[in-house]
């Protein structure tokens, strides 16, 4: 009876061994790095496909599985958080009541109009140089003013290249814009820029553009392709002049204070998977609009590229207002962006 009891006591010991061995080998894997539980809460003020939205979404997943799990981003996409209100949500980052944010640089310019250096007109030609510049020496200065407000800057992606679009009727002069009622941001740079062409800027929320555009309200407005297409706006709209005059990026950002409390491996992770994060969405947003632009075309919307002539007359106009926009945000700003002012737009750079 003894021997029986003790080969039965094996039996469960050599069994709980190996179930306990199986249960080790199917913990989530997490190449070797083990990482806090946290739950971090991020929100933008973007539709669902908008691309901070998508951005985000990608992020999100890129450190879920990275982490096994452990860190979990709680995303929120039109400031569901603050009714709404954008300037609320940025305060709300600023304060911590919220952990992340993506919001494009003109709204952070409402801490410090510093963070709209990139939006002076024509200082990008392509999605590619605006890439490498931030890259390289903007986004250290975009970490530098955001840091004395209380945020990390963790990276950037495109929102777009801006065009022009209207019901009035061609565009590819300043003429063309004489008392045009253009729908424009809220940001100054918009508002001075078009006022500097002759047109009649409106400051106008995205929800209001569709209707006000139906109702004569506004005969034109400025985006991207691929807002455009989110807001159906080529199918009210007869004529686009493709002219790439500003380009508009979101910067992702997140509490210092909560920032500083996380691992180091954590926070190097969030860094890390925002990186990959950025770079998928700047190349889906530049192919995206290669297709978009097709179908804007197919259904009918004229579209205008403007020659080198023709472009230069539209910045010979604004030239005025890039020195008045290079002296506001300083040498500082405008050397990280790679902004040279001091000679003519147009002489050595093909901008």
């Amino acid at each position: 009876m003894q021997r029986c009891l003790a080969f039965i006591f094996f039996l469960l010991s050599v069994l709980t061994f190996f179930n306990g061995c199986s249960e080790q080998r199917e913990e989530p894997q997490t190449n070797g790095e083990q990482y806090e539980k946290v739950r971090l809460v991020m929100t933008a003020n973007g539709t669902d496909m908008g691309i901070e939205t998508l951005t985000a979404r990608h992020f999100s997943a890129l450190v879920a599985e990275a982490s096994g799990g452990n860190v979990h981003i709680e995303f929120y996409p039109n400031d569901e958080l603050t009714g709404g209100n954008t300037n609320e949500a940025v305060r709300s980052l600023t304060e911590g009541a919220v952990d992340l944010g993506a919001y494009v640089s003109g709204t952070m310019s409402l801490l410090d109009s510093r963070l709209e250096v990139a939006t002076i007109p024509w200082s990008f030609s392509s999605y590619q140089e605006a890439r490498q510049v931030i890259d390289d020496t903007g986004g250290d200065y975009y970490a530098k003013v955001l840091s004395d407000y209380g945020l990390v800057y963790l990276g950037s992606t495109h929102n777009a290249m801006r065009q022009l679009t209207s019901n009035r009727n061609p565009m590819r002069s300043p003429d063309d814009l004489q008392g045009m009622r253009i729908r424009v941001l809220g940001g100054e740079v918009y508002r001075l820029f078009f006022a500097a062409l002759g047109a009649e800027p409106v400051p106008l929320g995205w929800s209001e553009l569709n209707i006000a555009i139906r109702q004569g309200v506004i005969e034109g407005q400025e985006n991207g392709f691929f807002l455009m297409r989110s807001g159906h706006l080529n199918e009210i709209q007869k004529y686009m002049t493709v002219w790439n005059y500003l380009y508009e990026n979101y910067l992702f950002v997140a509490n210092r204070k909560t920032f500083e409390q996380l691992e180091p491996k954590t926070q190097a992770l969030l860094r890390e998977k925002m990186r990959e994060a950025c770079e998928w969405s700047r190349d889906y947003l530049e192919t995206e609009e290669k297709k978009i632009r097709r179908q804007f075309a197919a259904d009918g919307l004229e579209i205008i590229d403007l020659t080198p002539e023709e472009l230069e007359v539209f910045k010979e106009r604004v030239y005025p207002l890039r020195e008045k926009l290079k002296a506001k945000y300083g040498e500082e700003a405008c050397t990280a962006f790679r902004i040279d002012m001091e000679k003519k737009h147009g002489e050595d750079d093909g901008k």
